[in-house]
């Protein structure tokens, strides 16, 4: 499929426009960054796993009817999507303690909660995505009471989903986060971005080892190589990404890769 003009770049994709108005082409970039931007890298092979695994994961997510913007995937690194008008929040679902939620409440981390916990987080890299509440939402007409019901609805039934399918290969899913949009075409809210390494936390069931984007925020090494074993696990083979190998991450600004 042939693209059209680049309408969007973020932190690791790339949006282009494609030969029908409402839908756009998403191009998964190697760059890894943290910390709100301010830690980067480029990490060869990243990119075709997410997208793989993303692909996967939506596909699944489709089928038990959890609408979203995924179409089909066209080549490793892009997929075909519908075009939607992003709702600018981030969807934190937590299953386990860690991270910010460690930092700001002093709760052990590697807590397991009772019940998922949902957080709402303005999409702002400039304000460093802030924490915000239901009423910051009404209140600047984000999403009405109805839509983020709704939302809210959707973010349980995929954290079940995603549990399961998880824990069917080893690994907890100790929180991840979610995007929504309203689609061009009708206007319904639907699932976007992606779910992959990068957007989840993913440990091992057996001894926690760090299977996600935390490796590359805390310098654990072996960024690919984990979001390898995530794809293994899942059952994703494909020759193209059998063939990134293992790499161990060197410095923020530097990561290399041995060819065969």
């Amino acid at each position: 499929m042939k693209k059209g003009k680049k309408l969007y770049e973020g932190k690791a994709k790339i949006i282009f426009a494609s030969a029908d108005k409402n839908q756009v082409i998403q191009h998964f970039k190697d760059d890894a960054t943290a910390f709100n931007n301010l830690k980067k890298a480029n990490i060869e092979g990243k990119g075709i796993l997410n997208n793989r695994i993303s692909e996967h994961i939506l596909s699944a997510l489709k089928d038990a009817g959890i609408e979203n913007h995924l179409i089909k995937r066209l080549n490793m690194r892009e997929q075909l999507i519908d075009l939607v008008d992003i709702i600018p929040i981030e969807f934190v679902v937590r299953n386990i303690v860690t991270g910010s939620l460690t930092k700001r409440l002093g709760i052990e981390d590697g807590t397991k909660l009772n019940n998922p916990l949902i957080e709402f987080c303005y999409k702002n890299d400039e304000l460093g995505d802030p924490l915000i509440a239901r009423e910051h939402i009404y209140a600047f007409e984000w999403a009405s009471v109805i839509e983020l019901d709704y939302i809210t609805e959707q973010c349980l039934r995929i954290n079940d989903f995603l549990q399961g399918m998880f824990k069917g290969v080893g690994i907890k899913l100790v929180d991840f986060k979610l995007e929504f949009g309203k689609r061009k075409s009708d206007g319904k809210i639907i699932l976007a971005d992606e779910i992959s390494p990068d957007t989840c936390r993913l440990w091992d069931a057996n001894t926690d080892k760090k299977l996600d984007k935390d490796r590359f925020r805390k310098d654990l090494g072996d960024v690919v190589e984990a979001y390898q074993e995530v794809a293994r696990r899942l059952g994703i083979l494909h020759e193209q990404i059998n063939n990134v190998r293992p790499i161990k991450f060197l410095k923020p600004t530097a990561v290399k890769i041995k060819k065969k």
